[in-house]
């Protein structure tokens, strides 16, 4: 198994992708080592996480491998790999995914998430802004993923168009990604995999003047949000 979904964002400072599919610590390091990866955005739950971890031994300081562990000569990865958790729960934020039945639904949920925990996606992107490789997921690599790839991609510069269609790369992807969730949840019986996993319709053939989740493009919806905090302004919401 492996990251799914995955593809390079703003001139490969970001992967964007799933969980770690049925990797064990051998293949994580594999994975890192092969993308060059040197920070995990890890935005999924507690629970989320305890259903599909990463599989590594990691440091007091969440990093791994832990301090102090050589790293292979000749890879172009540094030798420790921080792991960063800024969860955020779409089913308990500004609405549920279980609730969406519309792309109308979709973007507001997305808008949402924006106004509620504008420092959640600022953290986000904190450890890029800090020059680092970072590889961005959460479960399935589509919503909370692609809520911070969007703002990534536009405070690069990119289109809307472009924004577009890193979202909508998504659908060619979801059946595989949608199967290996369902067989992983099945796994653990007490978990269900339920409407949490279809967040809602969209239409990639009609980018139009943004993606159908944002009615009046994907800039103006975004620009209804509150400007993101300032770096190292704390987050008083954070529960």
């Amino acid at each position: 198994m492996a990251v799914l979904n995955l593809r390079p964002l703003a001139g490969g400072r970001i992967l964007r992708g799933s969980q770690p599919f049925g990797l064990d610590a051998a293949g994580t390091s594999n994975f890192l080592e092969q993308h060059g990866i040197q920070a995990i955005m890890d935005l999924r739950s507690d629970l989320e996480r305890s259903i599909v971890p990463w599989l590594v031994d990691s440091g007091a300081d969440g990093s791994f491998p832990p301090a102090g562990t050589p790293s292979r000569v000749g890879t172009g990865a540094p030798s420790r790999v921080e792991v960063i958790h800024n969860p955020l729960d779409p089913n308990a934020v500004a609405g549920s995914l279980q609730a969406v039945e519309t792309p109308e639904d979709l973007g507001e949920l997305y808008l949402g998430w924006l106004r509620v925990r504008p420092q959640w996606v600022a953290d986000a992107l904190r450890p890029v802004a800090q020059g680092r490789r970072t590889l961005v997921h959460c479960s399935l690599g589509k919503d909370r993923t692609g809520v911070v790839s969007a703002v990534a991609l536009m405070a690069a510069g990119a289109s809307d168009e472009a924004v577009v269609n890193d979202y909508t790369a998504t659908t060619a992807n979801l059946p595989d990604v949608l199967k290996v969730m369902a067989d992983t949840l099945a796994l653990a019986r007490s978990v269900h995999p339920g409407p949490v996993l279809q967040s809602g319709p969209h239409d990639p053939a009609k980018p139009g003047s943004g993606h159908p989740a944002f009615p009046g493009g994907i800039r103006q919806g975004i620009r209804r949000c509150p400007r993101l905090p300032q770096r190292g302004r704390p987050d008083r919401r954070r529960g």
